[in-house]
């Protein structure tokens, strides 16, 4: 799939918003989001596309994000991914709070443009790869932060087999959810519960309880 031009279409469809849940970051957002998934099929070609990830600040990556901006000893001097970076909010959270450098990773064709933009808006440096980092062994980096990646059963299993693959490998992992179906109950430590204000078009709920966990 490609876009003729992403970052204008971007510019288009959402506007600069601070993150409800870490206000010390701004995002290009959608406010809505039936119309720009509608749009995103017609920029695509295609019917049946993902949803649009990069357009919302979902409550894992929320969640994650103000965790990481209050305890910025989880990432300061650390090489960090952002792993399905969506909007790339992790990310910038993750430099905020003093990484050495972060790559995002994401397969959605628009992210790269929305990643550029809002590393852009917060005034910090952001690496992008579209590839997808699934297909070999985990990046040497020393943090992967991943948030709302529990949605599907097959792909959750996938995602999470490869983040404890990086985990056996030294990497810290980071999880942000809020619930999600998928998740699991089990073989995670607890660091943080958050209340994180969202919407009735993306959650169940105005107020969705995210919270943020490690791999032991």
């Amino acid at each position: 799939m490609t876009v003729a031009d992403p970052a204008a279409f971007i510019r288009e469809n959402t506007r600069l918003q601070p993150v409800p849940h870490a206000p010390e970051i701004s995002l290009w957002l959608a406010d809505e989001i039936t119309p720009i998934w509608r749009l995103t099929e017609e920029e695509l070609g295609e019917m049946g596309v993902p949803p649009p990830f990069w357009a919302f600040a979902w409550a894992g990556g929320q969640a994650l994000s103000r965790y990481i901006l209050d305890h910025p000893h989880e990432v300061a001097g650390k090489r960090v991914l952002d792993f399905a970076a969506g909007s790339g909010l992790v990310g910038v959270a993750a430099m905020k709070a003093g990484a050495a450098s972060v790559l995002c990773a994401d397969i959605d064709p628009f992210c790269e443009a929305a990643v550029a933009a809002n590393a852009e808006a917060n005034t910090v440096p952001l690496s992008f790869t579209g590839r997808n980092l699934l297909d070999n062994p985990p990046p040497e980096v020393d943090v992967i932060c991943a948030g709302d990646i529990c949605y599907e059963k097959p792909m959750t299993e996938t995602v999470l087999a490869w983040l404890a693959q990086a985990r056996a490998s030294g990497a810290r992992v980071l999880i942000g959810d809020p619930g999600r179906t998928y998740f699991p109950r089990t073989g995670l430590d607890f660091l943080a519960e958050y209340r994180v204000p969202t919407t009735r078009e993306l959650e169940d709920q105005e107020i969705k309880r995210a919270s943020v966990w490690s791999m032991p």
